[in-house]
């Protein structure tokens, strides 16, 4: 099967192709990417013609699209789930659904991963795994409760993503061990986007929507 992937949860937004040889290639950002402010609109789809080019994929080459759909920004989200659904429904394709936090917990060498998005407003999106056993589904937070939780639980996990970076002392100080600032497993890799959607199902564009777990930031006024 070959899959291009994208997710756009967090400020640095990623894509990648495997292609059904085997072969994966990927464009996502370095750490430092999560610093500076989302520009998804102007760097997802360059990043999706650079990934099917140097792929030597097509439109019609490709069996399915796989997309985070987060939890994470709201903005981001739109952005990346929208594009994904436009391109799949053009290029008459299914799209695939996963989660953003599952592809961050599979870029962390750990037996036991906390994968953290930064969910602004002084909270966070997490979620806990045993290997590929997610053992908490993901959830938001303050940085206090998911302390909390983690001590009452008495689980050690090695933390990882722009989430984890901005709390770091708060976490480090509980226990929990965060990986450096310069290690790529801070950014959500579209190739565990196209990894984790070998295994999930094909589903109408239209159907797939963003899993923000709260409500947007920004509210229509009445």
């Amino acid at each position: 099967m070959t899959l291009l992937g994208v997710d756009s949860s967090t400020p640095a937004a990623s894509a990648a192709v495997v292609r059904d040889d085997g072969a994966a290639i990927d464009a996502t950002p370095p750490p430092e990417r999560l610093g500076r402010p989302p520009a998804h609109a102007s760097e997802l789809m360059p990043a999706v013609a650079d990934v099917m080019e140097r792929a030597g994929v097509s439109w019609g080459g490709l069996d399915a699209i796989a997309v985070g759909v987060g939890p994470g920004t709201f903005t981001g989200l739109r952005i990346g789930i929208a594009t994904a659904r436009a391109l799949a429904t053009a290029a008459e394709l299914p799209l695939r659904r996963v989660s953003s936090l599952a592809a961050l917990a599979a870029g962390i060498d750990a037996a036991v991963t906390l994968p953290v998005i930064d969910a602004r407003r002084g909270e966070l999106f997490a979620a806990l795994f045993d290997g590929e056993r997610e053992l908490w589904p993901p959830f938001a937070a303050t940085p206090e409760d998911l302390v909390a939780r983690l001590r009452q639980c008495g689980f050690s996990p090695l933390a990882a993503g722009d989430g984890s970076l901005r709390f770091r002392g708060m976490l480090e100080e509980a226990g929990i061990a965060v990986l450096a600032q310069e290690s790529g497993a801070h950014v959500v890799s579209a190739l565990h986007i196209c990894q984790l959607g070998l295994e999930a199902q094909d589903e109408a564009p239209e159907a797939v929507l963003p899993e923000y777990l709260r409500e947007p930031d920004a509210k229509p006024q009445p």
